[in-house]
């Protein structure tokens, strides 16, 4: 009686059925991550920008309400004719900014919101749009404001005292700093909002493609050959 030999089963004995859009859907979900990376770090910048802007200017308005007198006392450290708006325009901007890009990514890292797929949808888009348009008004308001001969700003007129001196607040030569540097931020915030704008798009078309996919791979032996 002759036995023969059997050796390791060969790649040839089983049959690889696999679906070729797995494929596809690998590279959409590289793509997918890389662009949440991107949205979910100029989020970030984003809000970083936002907080640096609210405490700047909010600091601003705290300072002027605590040292502004009427125009009955003498040696008044502001102008009667004043307006408080450019200022205004960042903080109302600033605190919109900080809370949509919160609410972006409570739902971008927490798994409880990431669950709520319609919910995380909508905010992904909904957020960058929101601090986008804030932002931009705010900037836009500002300069048109600021431009104006006929009343001062908090950062015109401490910016024109600057160089003065001075032991106790207001200190113009600080809040002319920090009025430049919420405006610079500000400035800065549109294309960075802008630019998880289109993120959020581009994740979102991706997203949608990607369902259109459902990868499958299946495999089977194959019957042995009876001889």
């Amino acid at each position: 009686m002759s036995f023969e030999q059997k050796g390791p089963a060969s790649a040839s004995n089983y049959e690889v059925d696999v679906d070729p859009r797995a494929h596809q859907h690998q590279k959409h979900q590289g793509t997918i991550r890389l662009l949440n990376s991107v949205r979910v770090g100029l989020t970030v910048l984003a809000l970083l920008s936002g907080l640096a802007i609210l405490g700047t200017s909010a600091n601003a308005i705290m300072v002027y309400d605590s040292t502004h007198i009427s125009s009955g006392f003498h040696l008044a450290l502001w102008p009667d004719s004043f307006d408080l708006r450019p200022t205004v325009a960042l903080v109302v901007g600033s605190t919109l900014v900080v809370v949509a890009n919160l609410v972006s990514l409570a739902f971008s890292k927490v798994r409880v919101l990431q669950s709520h797929t319609l919910l995380h949808t909508t905010t992904t888009l909904a957020a960058p749009f929101i601090s986008f348009v804030a932002s931009l008004i705010a900037i836009i308001f500002f300069y048109a404001v600021n431009a104006s001969t006929s009343a001062d700003t908090l950062q015109s007129w401490s910016c024109q005292w600057g160089y003065a001196a001075m032991q106790t607040q207001p200190h113009f030569g600080t809040l002319c700093s920090q009025s430049k540097t919420a405006l610079y931020l500000a400035v800065v915030l549109v294309p960075v909002e802008f630019m998880a704008l289109l993120a959020a798009g581009a994740q979102m078309v991706v997203e949608r493609k990607t369902r259109a996919y459902v990868p499958s791979v299946d495999a089977k032996p194959a019957s042995p050959a009876l001889s």
